[in-house]
């Protein structure tokens, strides 16, 4: 039996986890910050917005498949264990 390979490394999953909250403290950062936005400011907070909606994404969809990979890999070794009993 070919044993199931996981679609998100480890290194992937905390790149996720990381590029989100990274976002949202340079972006509380930056409002903590802001008492009267220049527009080149203006053009660092769409872009560390950007991040964090990169980030929210990301990390939706790592845990996600983290959650089915566990699923998957526990369903093979039940599969895998009531073989070994029957022989």
């Amino acid at each position: 039996m070919q044993k199931y390979r996981r679609r998100n490394t480890p290194a992937f999953t905390f790149l996720a986890y990381f590029t989100f909250f990274a976002g949202v403290a340079l972006f509380c950062i930056g409002l903590y910050n802001a008492d009267g936005l220049q527009l080149n400011e203006k053009g660092y907070y769409i872009a560390v917005m950007i991040l964090v909606a990169v980030g929210a994404i990301l990390t939706q969809k790592v845990t996600r498949d983290n959650a089915e990979d566990n699923e998957i890999i526990a369903e093979q070794e039940r599969k895998q264990n009531l073989s070994n009993h029957v022989d």
